[in-house]
C-alpha cells in the first residue's frame, strides 16, 4: 500500500524537479521511483547509513532523507545529486510523504477499527482508548448497511460503495466476504428511516443498472453510540435472513419493519411445530392445495374484505365465499373472524420458516 502512496507523489513531482526522485525501505530496496526500472533494486550498503528520521546523508552521488512512518518501517527519500539543491529537494520530499503516510495510515486504522468494532472483535473497554487515540467521534448517529451481492460478482460492490461514499471520515466501507460488503454511514440524528431505505435503494439501483449487479440490502437499527455498531450489524444480518424466509421480493429489508416476522424467526422450531399442530387439530394445512392458499393470500391482502377479493380474483362473490367456507370445514378456522385470521396468517408465516429448514435448535 506505501508504494502505490509514494508512487503517486513521486510521479507528479518528476516534471517539477528535473532530477531522479524515489523512496527506499528499510532494506534499501527501491520502492517508488520517477524511473520506474529502478523499482526493487537494492541500494547496497543503505542500512549501515541509516541513522534517525530526519537525518540527511549522501552515498554514490545521490541524498538520502531519512524519514518515519509511525508503527510502520522507516523509510528515506533519495534525490540524484549532493549539492544544496538536492539537499532542499530530498527534505522537502521527505517532510511531504511523511505527511502523507501518516495520513493514508490513520486513514486505514479508522477502518480496521471501525471493522473490528462492527464484527465484535474488540472489547468493549477498548473502543473508547482506541477511539480517543484515532481522534475518532464516538457519539455520532451512524447505520450499518449490509450489501449481499446476489448474482452477477463481475463488479466489486465494495468498488462501487465506496464510490459512492468518497467521504472516507464519516462513511467507512468493507468487505466481510465475497458477497457481503458493509457500509458504516455516519446519518444526522433523528433522520427519518424512509430516508435511510432510500440511501440503500440508490445502492441497489446503482449496482443493477449501472454495472448488471444483484444485491439486496440489510439495515440495522440506527445508533448514536460507537459500541452499538455490532448490535446494528447484527440487526442487518438478521433483516437479510428473516427477508429471505418472509419476503423474498424485497431488495430493502429494515430490522425495524420486521414485525412478526422477526419474532418467529427467533422461534424454536420445536415451539412452532407444536403451535401449528396446536392450530390446526381438524387438519393439516397441507390440505390446502395452490389456489386456495393464493385465495387466503389476496383476502388477506384485501384487508379481509369479501368484495374487493372477489372483484381482485374475477370470481362472483358466493366463489369466494364457498371457498373461505371450505377452508373453515378443513381447519376450523373462519378467515372472515379476526382472530380466526390473525391466528391463520401467523400459522403460513410460521410454516414458511420451517420449510426453509432453519439450522437451529
Amino acid at each position: 500500500m506505501a508504494n502505490r502512496v509514494f508512487q503517486g507523489v513521486i510521479f507528479q513531482m518528476k516534471e517539477a524537479i528535473d532530477r531522479m526522485l524515489g523512496v527506499v525501505d528499510e532494506t534499501g530496496t527501491v520502492i517508488s521511483c520517477t524511473e520506474l526500472n529502478a523499482i526493487g533494486e537494492t541500494r547496497e550498503g543503505f542500512a549501515a547509513e541509516r541513522l534517525v528520521a530526519g537525518d540527511i546523508f549522501t552515498k554514490d552521488g545521490f541524498t538520502y532523507r531519512q524519514f518515519s512512518s509511525t508503527k510502520h518501517n522507516d523509510y528515506a527519500v533519495f534525490v540524484e545529486g549532493v549539492d544544496e539543491a538536492a539537499f532542499q529537494f530530498a527534505a522537502m520530499l521527505a517532510i511531504s510523504l511523511q505527511s502523507i503516510k501518516q495520513y493514508h495510515d490513520e486513514k486505514f486504522d479508522k477502518t480496521n477499527f471501525i471493522k473490528n468494532v462492527v464484527l465484535d472483535n474488540i472489547l468493549p473497554g477498548d473502543i473508547y482508548a482506541k477511539a480517543r487515540e484515532l481522534h475518532f467521534s464516538i457519539d455520532v448517529s451512524r447505520v450499518v448497511l449490509l450489501i449481499r451481492v446476489t448474482s452477477g460478482t463481475d463488479i466489486s460492490a465494495y468498488d462501487v460503495v465506496s464510490g459512492l461514499f468518497p467521504d472516507k471520515t464519516k462513511d467507512f466501507v468493507f468487505n466481510i466476504s465475497e458477497t457481503d460488503t458493509v457500509l458504516v454511514k455516519e446519518i444526522r440524528r433523528g433522520i427519518d428511516q424512509k430516508d435511510v431505505e432510500k440511501l440503500a435503494a440508490s445502492i441497489v439501483d446503482t449496482l443493477s443498472g449501472e454495472h448488471y449487479v444483484k444485491a439486496v440490502v440489510g439495515i440495522g437499527t440506527p445508533i448514536s453510540n460507537l459500541k452499538d455498531l455490532a448490535t446494528s450489524f447484527k440487526e442487518a444480518q438478521i433483516a437479510l435472513e428473516v427477508g429471505k424466509v418472509f419476503d423474498t421480493e424485497q431488495s430493502i429489508i429494515s430490522y425495524d419493519n420486521l414485525g412478526i416476522a422477526r419474532l418467529i424467526y427467533q422461534l424454536p422450531t420445536t415451539l412452532c411445530e407444536m403451535f401449528l399442530k396446536e392450530v390446526f387439530k381438524q387438519g393439516s394445512i397441507d390440505s390446502l392445495d395452490s389456489e386456495t392458499l393464493f385465495t387466503i393470500q389476496r383476502f388477506f391482502e384485501n384487508n379481509l374484505n369479501v368484495s374487493e377479493t372477489s372483484r381482485g380474483l374475477f370470481v362472483h362473490r358466493n366463489t369466494l365465499v364457498y371457498r373461505l367456507e371450505k377452508i373453515k370445514k378443513l381447519t376450523g378456522l373462519d378467515l372472515r373472524e379476526f382472530d380466526d385470521a390473525i391466528v391463520f396468517k401467523v400459522a403460513l408465516m410460521v410454516k414458511k420458516y420451517l420449510s426453509s429448514n432453519p439450522a437451529k435448535y
